[in-house]
């Protein structure tokens, strides 16, 4: 897993990844007809859990699909969500 993210790194395609601690270090803030609700982990409930994430470039969705497969045959069983970023425009970029 380590030369994965190390190549990854180096070639551009990896730019960030990081592992969660445990829910029970963590809290949920939620936000509900303005009031607001802060609830202190564990989250034994929960069905799904992010374990960690990873900043990939991708030139298209097939191509991420490829690197996420590419890491789940390091990581071995398990699930990743694909999601696109948010870029504002260039024109917004401007200071």
């Amino acid at each position: 897993m380590g030369k994965l993210v190390e190549e990854g790194m180096k070639a551009g395609w990896l730019l960030a990844t990081e592992g969660c601690l445990p829910t029970a270090l963590g809290a949920r803030v939620r936000s509900s007809g303005g009031k607001l609700t802060v609830t202190d982990g564990p989250f034994t409930e929960a069905k799904e859990v992010v374990g960690g994430f990873a900043i990939l470039r991708a030139n298209s969705k097939a191509e991420a699909v490829e690197l996420v497969r590419q890491f789940l045959n390091h990581a071995g069983d398990g699930e990743c969500e694909l999601r696109q970023l948010y870029e504002a425009p260039a024109a917004a970029k401007k200071t």
